[in-house]
């Protein structure tokens, strides 16, 4: 798929790129990624018709399909092409406003089904072993070993858990009270040993953190007596797993994930999964039973004598 950009071409989608940038002040990286995009459509178009200067003007949905069909014969991933569809549609949809075309080829080409990627999860032995990675003898071992008990037994998002105020959090009943997407508020249950770590982080910790510093709310404080950051613990997990010999990969998520995943390896209503990880939509859940259903196929492929 090579060959020259016709300056015709070239000057059209520059024109395109500076609207962008006028009317939604777009990044320049992505910026030069719709005339990447643009660019290469019209290279296409040039091997067919190379006598033509004004090759993207004049492209009709048969050519939008042709090149799509022939980047996805060559191992294009439908990500990819979808993302490179979506150029195309704002382009010609932007040609169709200003008068440069009286159709737009593009708007009724289907984008490529994309599936919805499993979210990683860790085992239930993997999780121990994150756990137990914090050495508790010290103010921060303890401190980070009580955020993650709090992140795997609530099932929380990494924000939520360094956002927490002491207002937020009622031991004695054994629940949390959460703010998370879009303000929503939901109300978890702290099982009794992530409770009994928060407590114990709570009386010893916590102090030793804050001495000489007055009027905190936050829950989880770092060594100068401030909020702990998203980033911070971030860095930590990632730490503790590496310690811990974790191979699977990780993201902020993966003890959010671990959580709903476990629930529903041991047979959680669907519906109350949803609430506790605080989805608006169902559909949302159910991607957890897909990783509930890989494991049991995996088991069965490991100790079936048919497997």
């Amino acid at each position: 798929m090579r060959g020259a950009v016709t300056a015709a071409d070239a000057a059209l989608v520059e024109r395109f790129c500076d609207a962008l940038w006028v009317e939604r002040g777009l990044s320049a990286n992505t910026l030069a990624a719709y005339a990447s995009d643009l660019h290469g459509f019209a290279r296409w178009l040039g091997e067919a018709s190379p006598g033509d200067e004004a090759r993207l003007s004049a492209a009709g949905a048969a050519d939008i399909q042709a090149y799509l069909a022939a980047l996805i014969a060559t191992g294009r991933k439908p990500r990819s092409t979808a993302r490179l569809l979506s150029s195309l549609r704002r382009f010609y949809a932007w040609l169709l406003r200003e008068g440069l075309r009286r159709d737009d080829p593009a708007s009724l080409i289907d984008a490529p089904r994309i599936g919805r990627p499993l979210p990683g999860s860790l085992s239930e032995a993997d999780v121990e072993r994150l756990l137990a990675a914090p050495d508790v003898g010290t103010t921060l071992g303890l401190r980070d070993r009580a955020m993650l008990e709090m992140l795997y037994a609530c099932g929380l998002r990494v924000s939520e858990l360094v956002a927490l105020s002491l207002a937020q959090v009622g031991l004695r009943q054994g629940v949390l009270r959460v703010f998370g997407k879009g303000g929503k508020e939901r109300l978890l249950p702290v099982g009794e040993e992530a409770c009994e770590w928060l407590a114990r982080y709570l009386d010893e910790a916590r102090p030793q953190l804050l001495a000489g510093v007055e009027g905190s709310d936050a829950v989880f404080v770092t060594r100068r007596g401030g909020p702990m950051t998203r980033v911070n613990f971030w860095y930590r997990i990632k730490d503790y797993a590496r310690r811990a010999q974790i191979a699977a990969a990780l993201s902020p998520h993966t003890l959010r994930h671990a959580f709903a995943t476990h629930l529903v390896n041991h047979d959680a209503d669907l519906r109350v999964v949803q609430m506790l990880l605080g989805h608006s939509d169902l559909s949302t859940t159910q991607i957890y039973t897909h990783v509930a259903r890989e494991r049991l196929q995996a088991l069965h492929a490991e100790h079936h004598p048919r497997g």
